[in-house]
């Protein structure tokens, strides 16, 4: 079986080594180069021609971000960022997934053997899953309108035109691999009295609140971080911390966020396994379960307990996915009600509840 070709690309040259040796180890792949700076890097990938690039976040002589966009425009390949454990890390890496990242791993401090050891995981993992995911082209943004003609802007979604939905239905999601993207491309799309909005992304700890806060500015609905025992409302989105788990609960009246500590499940912390069963166990009918790309399995058993429990459950399609592991578990679960393009999930799911809206199945 042909190696997976990995240039590792970062000016760090303690680093560059730790990479080489991580991924030389690994019997299905090999580092067959190491760039200080994405100048050195453009030279690799054209002579080279590897399957997959490690690229630090943040880079000398060329802005990492300037030189992901342009590769993602004119040689699309399978880009893992390693991102650093600050504010700014975390918002440079959120906007290189955007403009077409796979995924992204956490550097962990040098000399900590954990951390390294960790590290080695991670990364590989991800070189695995990146040397099969589907590529996309990162497009430049559309021309500004000419001079004198004023842009079309969109028709704003509101209740007057869909009518006013649920608020006792909740709407979970689940994702991993693209799901960043996909689960923005979902909510950005939600009317602002939209049901609220239960999201377990596998993340770490420290890029959570960096997401949570672009999603907020993107959204018509709120979206923020979700904190232990505050009130689920409508027109808002939760997104599980990371390294931790999130699920829902009932307090009388009132949905409520549990966010926990606890062993990984399913190798995973935050998990939508664990999401999902507190979906099927307390919300039962009134929810809604949607499950984007990712890589495994997470979710996939729980996703077919929510629809046992009467959910009604949306599935991206293999075409739209970065990686269809987690939406074909489910699918083969017998979880899925309707299978999906990641651009027809909001308006199917706005449909649904359109027509359900004054059906709610309360049952407490």
């Amino acid at each position: 079986m042909a190696k997976t070709k990995v240039v590792v690309v970062d000016d760090s040259a303690l680093v560059r080594s730790i990479l080489t040796e991580i991924i030389n180890r690994q019997p299905d792949m090999e580092c067959i180069g190491a760039a200080a700076d994405p100048l050195a890097a453009r030279e690799m990938i054209r002579n080279l021609d590897p399957d997959v690039i490690t690229l630090d976040v943040e880079m000398p002589k060329m802005d990492g971000l300037d030189f992901l966009s342009r590769l993602m425009r004119l040689r699309p390949m399978p880009v893992v960022m390693v991102s650093t454990l600050t504010e700014r890390g975390a918002e440079v890496t959120l906007k290189a997934l955007e403009l077409g990242a796979i995924d992204f791993v956490a550097k962990p401090k040098i000399g900590v053997a954990d951390g390294i050891r960790l590290l080695a995981q991670d990364i590989t993992d991800k070189i695995r899953v990146a040397s099969k995911a589907h590529i996309r082209r990162h497009h430049a943004p559309a021309p500004a309108a000419a001079p004198g003609e004023a842009p079309v802007a969109p028709k704003p979604v509101t209740i007057a035109n869909i009518g006013r939905l649920s608020t006792e239905k909740i709407i979970f999601i689940g994702a991993s691999t693209g799901g960043t993207e996909a689960t923005k491309d979902v909510l950005v799309n939600l009317p602002p009295d939209s049901p609220a909005v239960v999201i377990t992304q596998h993340m770490p700890p420290g890029f959570t609140k960096s997401y949570a806060a672009r999603l907020d500015g993107l959204c018509k609905i709120r979206v923020k971080e979700a904190q232990d025992g505050e009130r689920i409302l409508p027109g808002h989105g939760y997104i599980a911390p990371g390294g931790m788990h999130l699920s829902v609960e009932r307090s009388g009246a009132n949905y409520i966020a549990r966010v926990q500590d606890g062993e990984p499940v399913n190798r995973h912390k935050p998990s939508v396994e664990v999401l999902f069963s507190s979906a099927a166990r307390v919300v039962g009918p009134n929810a809604l379960g949607i499950m984007l790309t990712g890589m495994g399995a997470d979710g996939a058993r729980a996703m077919k307990v929510m629809k046992d429990a009467g959910s009604y459950n949306f599935v991206q399609d293999e075409a739209t996915c970065v990686v269809f592991g987690m939406p074909r578990e489910a699918i083969n679960a017998g979880a899925a009600d309707e299978i999906l393009p990641l651009s027809q999930i909001a308006p199917r799911l706005i449909e649904r509840l359109r027509s359900t809206a004054g059906f709610s199945t309360n049952r407490v």
